[in-house]
């Protein structure tokens, strides 16, 4: 096992327990005590947890995973999803992508998409998320725009007024969220609420809105609130949703395209 993937294990096991000792995590890695603690001090040297004795602990109170550690996490889903919600988008359209692993792989699967690798432009594409501007920009087919603010490195998005600032003078024709959590009643939702704020941007500027999430997103909330139930048009989720959970979110209106 690399170190990288070594690291994501460790940190998705710490999000989901809260506190690891390092028997416990050498145990479920299946490596030595010694490469757990040294994992953990460099884990803690880049802030990403806190060191106790005999273990760690997840660093502060609300704890989101940075982007590159969260890439492999319903990989095969999200690959699915993305090519579904790619093939919802016309050529021509003016489309705003926010960050996140599952837009990050939407953005793959428009680079790929037949019908597109062409055009004056094929696509003009929003994005406050500087990965995302970083791999289309290198296709000349794509009309890529990129808001101002401030750099959050747990997405690598943009976010503050100057990100306001941009949004509020371009239409969009369709928005794609990356969520943190989906609800019926919460709506859709995102860890930080600076994203959540530009998010909320893009939607008012779109003609219509397209979430795209995992099933293991669904049903649940986090911490700010993007926009309503009521203002997404699409769901576009793996085969994993409940019969129940799709029926939900159809009678508030949203079409929930399972893939």
């Amino acid at each position: 096992m690399s170190r990288d993937a070594r690291w994501q294990e460790l940190l998705e096991l710490l999000v989901d327990r809260g506190r690891l000792d390092v028997e416990e995590a050498a145990t479920a890695l299946g490596v030595s005590a010694a490469t757990i603690r040294r994992d953990f001090d460099q884990l803690a040297e880049q802030q990403m947890l806190v060191r106790t004795r005999g273990g760690a602990v997840v660093h502060g109170v609300s704890y989101e995973l940075p982007l590159r550690y969260k890439t492999a996490r319903q990989a095969s889903e999200k690959q699915r999803i993305a090519k579904a919600v790619a093939d919802l988008i016309a050529p021509g359209e003016v489309l705003g992508l926010t960050g996140g692993t599952t837009t990050t792989e939407v953005a793959r699967a428009l680079a790929v998409r037949t019908g597109l690798a062409t055009g004056s432009p094929a696509l003009t594409i929003v994005t406050n998320a500087l990965n995302i501007a970083n791999e289309l920009a290198v296709r000349p087919q794509f009309k890529i725009v990129v808001t101002g603010g401030v750099a959050r490195p747990q997405s690598y998005e943009l976010t503050g007024p100057l990100a306001g600032g941009v949004l509020g003078q371009i239409s969009l024709d369709v928005a794609v969220l990356g969520v943190g959590a989906f609800d019926v009643a919460y709506g859709a939702t995102a860890h930080d609420e600076d994203e959540a704020a530009v998010n909320r941007l893009l939607c008012e500027r779109a003609t219509r809105v397209v979430v795209a999430a995992d099933a293991t997103k669904l049903g649940r909330r986090a911490f700010a609130r993007i926009c309503a139930a009521e203002q997404v048009d699409t769901l576009v989720t793996d085969t994993a949703v409940t019969e129940e959970t799709a029926a939900r979110f159809t009678e508030a209106g949203v079409s929930v395209l399972a893939v």
